[in-house]
């Protein structure tokens, strides 16, 4: 039985980005472990069903079991979405940055931003 699976490593992407979410103090570093979750996610998703015996549903072979092509085109779209949401939220942090001067979740009471 072979531990190392498609499975098992996307679980262990997923739980070590969960960790880096609860942990990290820093925005940058957060949204870092957002995006292992993410590929935790693709990761397993896609390989959940995986048989290595199944072709592509191109053509007109009909001696072997077809691949369902549906979490392949699943996970394609989840990809441009958790890019577009790293994307925004990296935008988001460069003018919390700009505006308050801070890199972190929590800011101190006694730090002076730019608010009035």
């Amino acid at each position: 039985m072979n531990l190392i699976t498609g499975e098992t490593v996307g679980i262990l992407l997923f739980f070590i980005g969960l960790y880096g979410l609860m942990t990290k103090k820093t925005i940058v570093k957060t949204i870092m472990s957002m995006s292992i979750m993410q590929a935790g996610i693709y990761l397993f998703y896609i390989t959940i069903n995986y048989s290595p015996d199944t072709v592509p549903p191109i053509g007109q072979s009909r001696e072997a079991a077809f691949a369902d092509p549906v979490p392949s085109a699943l996970m394609i779209t989840a990809i441009v979405i958790g890019i577009g949401v790293t994307a925004i939220g990296l935008t988001m942090f460069m003018h919390y940055k700009q505006q308050h001067g801070i890199t972190h979740w929590s800011r101190n009471r006694n730090q002076q931003g730019s608010e009035h």
